[in-house]
């Protein structure tokens, strides 16, 4: 099983270049229909429609999300793709198989003045307080996800100009501006904190205590520790400020296609929720612009 998993993430990775965290997702979906498929003394090439659409049942007694569930069935959809393009088998038992109906749900978005509370919780007369706050002003000054943040090294940020390079999904680089106030505590942190991290020469902007870069799992205790700290009482995740970016911009004014440059959106479709969150931007045009208003 692990080896017919593994041949198909080289060719997910080498000929579509797919990041390393979709390829993890990819691998522990795979891995878990593969344990179930094993439980029925059955393998990949053996397994049916039907085992398919038991193994959706089973993960809706989990109590997975539809969201959860559609992620691991396009997982075995193109895992199957994959073999029937190999010559692996001579069919596709998930072709037909359906995912579950997503509901649309709203992303979880923080008020200016939430925003503004958890930007001044960290404390500034400390280097670990300097790295956060730069950490969280560059999060809600450009969108950028966590995965791209922690990612960010040295020769990524220029303070200069005011912009910031990342690498995002698939592997696509993009150019995010950074505000005035961005750009001033990432200059704090770099030039009079940072050091007091480095333990061995490393180019990641964001470090730990121990002088390794930053995690995902890290960077998220550190922004848990500011919520609670700042009495939020909403459910915050990191990419709550990625939310709260876009949604803002757009409620200044700023146009759809800009946003989704901004967040490397693929399809502007992703990018469209967010005019959901901004119906009294969509009044006042309304009421300025409408003859009849």
């Amino acid at each position: 099983m692990k080896r017919e998993i593994d041949w198909f993430l080289h060719y997910l990775s080498v000929e579509r270049g797919l990041s390393i965290n979709t390829l993890n997702s990819y691998n522990c979906d795979l891995e878990s229909f593969g344990f179930f498929l094993k439980k029925s003394g059955k393998d990949f090439s053996c397994a049916n429609k039907r085992d398919i659409f038991q193994y959706l049942v089973y993960l809706q007694k989990l109590g997975r999300t539809p969201a959860t569930i559609a992620r691991h069935l396009a997982a075995i959809k193109a895992f199957y793709r994959f073999r029937l393009f190999e010559g692996i088998q001579e069919d596709n038992p998930a072709q037909d198989v359906d995912p579950p109906k997503l509901g649309r749900r709203l992303p979880t978005v923080l008020t200016k003045k939430e925003i503004d509370k958890l930007l001044e919780a960290p404390n500034l007369m400390t280097p670990s307080g300097i790295r956060d706050k730069a950490m969280l002003e560059v999060l809600y000054g450009t969108g950028l996800r966590v995965s791209e943040l922690v990612s960010l090294n040295l020769q990524d940020i220029s303070c200069s100009s005011g912009y910031i390079r990342c690498l995002g999904k698939g592997d696509k680089e993009r150019i995010v501006p950074l505000g005035s106030i961005g750009i001033f505590f990432m200059e704090k942190y770099l030039f009079h904190a940072r050091g007091t991290f480095i333990k061995h020469a490393t180019d990641a902007v964001f470090l730990n205590q121990r002088g390794e870069r930053l995690t995902r799992q890290g960077c998220w205790k550190i922004i848990k520790k500011y919520v609670q700290a700042s009495g939020i009482k909403k459910k915050v995740t990191p990419h709550t400020l990625r939310h709260t970016f876009a949604t803002h911009l757009l409620q200044n004014g700023a146009d759809l296609r800009s946003v989704q440059e901004m967040l490397g959106h693929s399809d502007i479709s992703t990018t469209q929720i967010y005019t959901h969150l901004t119906p009294n931007k969509i009044r006042q045009i309304y009421d300025s612009t409408h003859p009849r208003a």
